[in-house]
Formats: C-alpha cells, sequence, structure tokens
C-alpha cells in the first residue's frame, strides 16, 4: 500500500509515514505497569489519539492487558443531564468497544446496562466487570476537552478516584490503569465551571501522576520518519539536513513536521526524478506560512480570544522582551495548553519558528496597516529591487527604506522609532519577498540587543542586521557579530540597518561600505543609517 504524510486524525503505520517512537511507548508502558492513573494533555495535533492508538494495539496483543478506548466526542449533550444517561451511555460506549475483543464482557455490560441509575450503581458494575475481566484492565478516554466542562464528567472522575483509593486499600476493584487525552490538564479544569459550582469541585484528578513524556519530535526522531519514507517510496534525500532543518523551523511539532514534509512530496518534488533538493525546505516553509490551516486558525483564535495572551505574545514577538518562564503563571500557563509558548534557558519562548513568524505576521498586519501600510506602496514597488538574475537587490532596498523613513517619519519621536523601526522595516520588505521568498527573524541575546533577519529568496540567502546606535564601540562590536554570524551560513556579505537617533545627525541618512575580517575571513558589510 502506497503511504502518505498523514496532518489529520490518527496515523496508522501501515497507511502514514510514522516517526519510531517506540522510547516513548516503553515510558508510557511502565507508568500502566505502575498502575498510575495520568493525562496526556497536549496542544492540538500534538499526537495524542495516535498515541492512544498505538498503545490500545500494543496492549491488545498481550495476555495480560484488557485496552479499552473511548471517547464521549459526538455524543450530544444530553449524556451529561443526569447521573442514569451518562451512566448507561458509558457502559455502551464500553461495549461497543469490546464487541469486537471480547463479546462475553460485551454480553455481561449489556445485561447490567439497565441496573445503571446512577454512579453507585455504575460503579458496582465496574467493579463486577473488573473481577469478570480477569485481566489488567485499561481505559483510556480520548477528547476529554469534549466532556470537562460538564460537572457531572467531574463526578464520574471522582468515582474512579475514590475507587482508586479503594483499590489501594484493598477495598476494591478498579481499573488498573486510567489514561485522559486532551489539550487540558484536568487540574485546570475548575476554570471552565461556573464560580457558583466551584465548591463542588474536589480535585476529581489529584491522584494523577505526572506525564513527563516529551511528546515532539527529536531530530533523531524525525529522522525515522524520513526512513520510513525513504524505504517506502525509494526517495533520494539528505537525512541529515532534512532532520536537522524541520527540527529548526517546528522545534519537533509533530503536525507542523508532517505538514511539511507533505507539502515537500506533493507540492514541491518533481515526481520523476524523486529527490529533495536542499531549496525545498525554504520552500515549504514558505508555503505553509502563505496557506490557511485549522492548526493555524486554532493557535490565532486562541492569541485573538484572549486579550491577557495577545499583549503577553506581542511583548515576546513584537517587541523582543524576555520574560522570565513561570509555568504556574495563568497566562504563561494558558499559552503552554496552545502550544503557543515553550522555554529556553528559563525564559518564555515562541514554541517554533514557524508559529512565531506566523504570529509575527499576524501582529505586524495589525499594527502597520493602522496607518503607514498604503504609504510604502510608492515606495517597494518589487520590481524595483529585482535585479537582471533574479535575485534581491539588499542595498536598494534599504536605500529605499532610508528614503521612506527620511519623508515619513522625519517629525517621529525617537521612542517611536525605536520601538517600531523594526516593525515598519519588515512591513516595508513584506510585500518585495512574498510568493518567491520569507523572512525569518532572530533576535540575538548580550550586552546589545541584536535583531536579525535571514532573508531567503531565489535559492539565495541574506543576513541582515537591526540595531539602534549605542556608541562607536558597541557598533564595532557588532559588525565583529555580524562578521561571525555571516560566517555560521558560510556567506561573504551582510547588511547593517542602524536607526541612529543622535541629535547630532552623525552618519544618519549616509551608506557606508566596510570590510571586516573575522578568523582570517574577509566579510563586506554594507551599512544603511536611518
Amino acid at each position: 500500500m502506497r503511504k502518505k504524510f498523514n496532518v489529520t486524525g490518527t496515523c496508522i503505520p501501515n497507511k502514514h509515514y510514522m516517526v519510531d517512537t517506540s522510547n516513548k511507548m516503553k515510558k508510557i508502558i511502565n507508568l500502566i505497569e505502575d498502575e498510575e492513573y495520568f493525562i496526556i494533555n497536549r496542544p492540538r495535533q500534538y499526537g495524542k489519539t495516535t498515541t492512544l492508538f498505538l498503545l490500545y494495539n500494543q496492549l491488545k496483543q498481550t495476555e495480560e492487558y484488557l485496552p479499552i478506548k473511548i471517547s464521549f466526542e459526538g455524543i450530544g449533550d444530553l449524556v451529561f443531564e443526569n447521573e442514569e444517561s451518562f451512566s448507561k451511555t458509558f457502559l455502551e460506549i464500553v461495549k461497543t468497544n469490546l464487541l469486537l475483543n471480547d463479546k462475553s464482557l460485551a454480553g455481561f455490560l449489556e445485561d447490567r446496562e439497565s441496573s445503571a441509575n446512577n454512579l453507585t450503581q455504575l460503579s458496582k458494575i465496574i467493579t463486577e466487570f473488573i473481577i469478570r475481566a480477569g485481566k489488567k484492565v485499561v481505559l483510556m478516554i480520548d477528547e476529554v476537552d469534549k466532556s470537562s466542562n460538564n460537572q457531572l464528567f467531574l463526578s464520574f472522575l471522582g468515582m474512579l478516584r475514590n475507587k482508586y483509593l479503594l483499590r489501594n486499600e484493598g477495598a476494591d476493584y478498579t481499573f488498573h490503569s486510567v489514561i485522559l487525552a486532551g489539550v487540558h490538564d484536568v487540574k485546570s479544569l475548575k476554570l471552565k465551571i461556573r464560580p457558583e459550582d466551584e465548591q463542588k469541585y474536589n480535585s476529581p484528578w489529584n491522584i494523577a501522576s505526572d506525564f513527563d513524556v516529551d511528546m515532539s519530535f527529536s531530530e533523531e526522531e524525525v529522522g525515522t520518519m524520513l526512513d520510513d519514507y525513504i524505504e517506502n517510496k525509494g526517495v533520494i534525500l539528505d537525512k541529515a539536513y532534512f532532520s536537522e532543518r524541520l527540527y529548526f523551523y517546528t522545534s519537533g511539532y509533530p503536525f507542523l513536521v508532517s505538514k511539511l514534509c507533505k507539502i515537500i512530496d506533493e507540492k514541491i518534488m518533481v515526481e520523476e526524478n524523486l529527490k529533495w533538493e536542499k531549496e525545498y525546505m525554504d520552500m515549504a516553509v514558505k508555503e505553509i506560512l502563505k496557506d490557511s490551516n485549522t492548526n493555524f486558525d486554532s493557535l490565532i483564535k486562541n492569541i485573538e480570544n484572549d486579550i491577557e495572551l495577545y499583549d503577553f505574545v506581542k511583548k515576546i514577538v513584537l517587541e523582543d522582551e524576555e520574560i522570565f518562564y513561570i509555568k504556574t503563571d495563568e497566562i504563561i500557563n494558558k499559552g503552554i495548553t496552545h502550544g503557543i509558548l515553550s522555554e529556553e534557558n528559563g525564559f518564555c519562548k515562541i514554541n517554533n519558528k514557524i508559529y512565531e513568524q506566523l504570529i509575527y505576521n499576524h501582529m505586524m498586519m495589525k499594527v502597520i496597516r493602522k496607518n503607514i501600510y498604503s504609504r510604502m506602496t510608492e515606495y517597494n514597488y518589487k520590481s524595483k529591487f529585482i535585479n537582471i538574475n533574479g535575485d534581491l537587490d539588499i542595498e536598494k532596498i534599504l536605500v529605499m527604506f532610508q528614503e521612506f523613513m527620511k519623508h515619513e517619519y522625519s517629525q517621529k519621536r525617537a521612542d517611536f522609532l525605536e520601538a517600531d523601526g523594526r516593525l515598519v522595516f519588515l512591513a516595508f520588505i513584506s510585500p518585495i519577498i512574498n510568493g518567491i521568498g520569507f523572512a525569518f527573524k532572530e533576535v540575538q541575546g548580550g550586552e546589545e540587543k541584536r535583531f536579525d533577519i535571514v532573508i531567503t529568496y531565489n535559492k539565495k540567502m541574506y543576513i541582515l542586521e537591526l540595531k539602534k546606535w549605542n556608541g562607536e564601540e558597541y557598533h564595532k562590536k557588532g559588525l565583529i557579530q555580524l562578521a561571525e554570524y555571516l560566517e555560521q551560513y558560510s556567506l561573504d556579505k551582510g547588511y547593517l540597518l542602524v536607526f541612529d537617533f543622535r541629535k547630532l545627525k552623525g552618519e544618519a541618512g549616509n551608506v557606508i561600505k566596510s570590510t571586516v575580517t573575522f578568523e582570517g575571513k574577509k566579510k563586506e558589510i554594507v551599512e544603511v543609517y536611518c
């Protein structure tokens, strides 16, 4: 069977190219063997449902375990109206799951269903069911978020919690392990309950063990999916290069890894050659940022619907603030839950470069279109900046931007330029490179914060550094830093855009070309002052 890269629903090993997650599965199996109850809470399209599917199939092959995988998704709200409807529906769902594997146990639940009038009766039926099963029964409940805003569901979890505690005391029989899967951690579900009901909330899942399994893909794990792809389709590619670049752009976010591969395989690669060229990676990044998808739509919706989260993310993305990563903070925790934020060296960062650029583009346009975007069009007409080879003329772009700033911002206060000058520049170049290239911003720390932009266009790369003038000494250091950065990318030429706010104009309005030597190699740097 011909496989494909899958970005919707459960990944099936014989239908889809998949990462080897055997090490992750071993860690989850260890939790089950230790009789733990736990929650797999990760952002949308992070592999939760696929993990349950693989886990279910693995346990099903054993004589020791009886796995049951259910979901309350798509059954409507009537089931949560009272304990009787919930109890009967729960048994009906479990019975349906068992029909193909154990008709005897399915029949037992069908006989008991009529007596399930409340949670107390349901608890007794579960006890009988566990005894009759004669195996270690593992209950998996997927899409738990669909039910978690119902007090009745929380009461059901409270019942399972009570049975767990009694089981440990030798006073009851219950599920060997229970696994909940969803975006939210059940410990945060009281946020979704009405304030007047909050007194009813009594930590129904405080028995849960910590789930510390990293569900993102490492660079090495990405390589195993490419191995599967190469073997199945016979494609030629540099596995080390593409594994590294896929991880670089996605930080191992499962949906994004598969989506980029899918774009290259189905939209970019020439089927007759069956070879991935290195430039395909940047082409795929450009493509994914250009089109919308449900994952991106959900990400933007979560930011737009929460003004505090929006402002927090804006400080990181647009204003380059360094904010300590404190997971217990409510806003930071929301950002983590939705897959927006992660931690790096003790500070908050956007989860991955794809998301960072997506959010930056979204927020940038909201700021720019209010007052200046229409005035840019007479300066940044694309054909002015493309040379005969189809490459960008970065120096010409910078000089024209300098002219734009002179005419449009000569009377603006310095604090406005310092805060928004870089934003204005990225908006300025956006229509020039869109369609063929794209730009990623990189913020470098240190004594003098640097704002670097990496542009790819027509299979070529350009490095620009944007900075505020902060004295001759720092400026000289900055030139060396830029030369070092150019060497990392094996480039001989770079560009420096300086926002010069000195009252004495100094170099403002000038273009200076200089040569910097780094590790014996000469680098040409074009400096443009605004």
